[in-house]
């Protein structure tokens, strides 16, 4: 059963709009990979619309996810505290 104590974040990732910098990857390894057209995958993810990928995280996983989102020089990756419905990056 789901520890719901716990704060939880959803990351909003457009991979559309990836230009493989893998810089994300480089960062966080854990939680993103670069496949074989030069994009990065979240892994662990599923997709929501079209090229539109979401993952709920737990806190333990936000300190390395924000710093994968912020390493990304096109800020495709966005981090939103489920909370409160903020958007902590960009």
């Amino acid at each position: 059963m789901a520890d719901n104590s716990k704060k939880q974040y959803k990351i909003v990732y457009d991979r559309e709009g990836c230009i493989g910098a893998a810089a994300c990857a480089a960062v966080n390894s854990k939680d993103w990979e670069i496949v074989e057209d030069g994009k990065a995958n979240l892994l662990k993810s599923k997709e929501v619309s079209k090229g539109m990928w979401e993952r709920i995280i737990s806190e333990d996983e936000l300190k390395a996810n924000l710093d994968a989102a912020e390493s990304c020089p096109v800020r495709v990756i966005k981090i939103i505290d489920l909370e409160t419905g903020k958007q902590l990056y960009p």
